[in-house]
C-alpha cells in the first residue's frame, strides 16, 4: 500500500507477474538487436553507448541473455523455481571462467607480445565494427598504436592514443603518426 500512497497510479504486480515482465523485456531488446548484428546493420548505433561502457560483443550478450530468458521462462512456466535457474547460471558462469582460463592464450611471449596474435585479435574485433577492406587496413595502424605506447612492466593507457578526425579525407586514408602532441608530457 505505501506505493499507491506515493504514485496512485502504479502498477502493482505480484512476484511472477513481475518475473514474466522482466522477462519479455529481455527477450523484446534480443528481438530488436538480432536482426542488427554486424558492421551494417540499420541501428548498430542503439548498442554504441553500452559498448563505450562494456567493449565489443554488446548486442551479442543482449541476444544471448534474451535467449536465456527465453528458456528460462520455460522452465518457469513448468513449476521450476527461479533460484534453481539462477544457481544454474552460477554454475555454467564458474565452468565457463575455468574453460577461458584453461585455454587462454598468452600473447606476450618472454619480454614481448606476440604481434600475430595481437594482429588476430585486432581483425577479428574490427571486423564486427567495419568493413572487411577498412577492417584489415586498420589492423596494423591499431597494433602498432597500441604497441608504441606500452610500457612492459604496466598496463596500456589507451588515453595515450588519440584519434583525429579529419575533415575532407576518406576512411582510407586513415594513417597512424608517431610522435607527441604538442604540449604533452609523454
Amino acid at each position: 500500500m505505501s506505493l499507491r500512497g506515493l504514485n496512485p497510479n502504479a502498477e502493482v504486480l505480484n512476484k511472477t507477474a513481475a518475473l514474466h515482465m522482466n522477462i519479455n523485456a529481455a527477450k523484446g531488446l534480443q528481438d530488436v538487436l538480432k536482426s542488427n548484428l554486424g558492421p551494417k546493420s540499420t541501428i548498430k548505433m542503439t548498442a554504441v553507448a553500452q559498448d563505450d561502457i562494456s567493449g565489443d560483443g554488446t548486442t551479442s550478450t543482449v541476444i544471448f541473455i534474451g535467449e536465456l530468458m527465453k528458456q528460462s521462462e520455460r522452465c518457469i512456466d513448468e513449476g521450476m523455481h527461479p533460484r534453481v535457474l539462477v544457481d544454474g547460471f552460477e554454475i555454467a558462469k564458474r565452468s565457463t571462467l575455468q574453460f577461458l582460463e584453461k585455454f587462454k592464450t598468452p600473447v606476450v611471449m618472454g619480454n614481448e607480445p606476440d604481434k600475430e596474435i595481437l594482429k588476430m585479435v585486432a581483425r577479428t574485433t574490427l571486423r564486427t565494427k567495419l568493413y572487411e577492406a577498412l577492417a584489415d587496413q586498420l589492423t596494423d595502424i591499431v597494433v602498432n598504436a597500441v604497441l608504441c605506447i606500452r610500457k612492459p612492466e604496466e598496463g596500456i593507457d589507451l588515453f595515450m592514443v588519440e584519434i583525429m578526425h579529419m575533415r575532407h579525407k576518406f576512411d582510407v586514408d586513415t594513417r597512424l603518426f608517431y610522435g607527441k602532441k604538442k604540449g604533452s608530457k609523454f
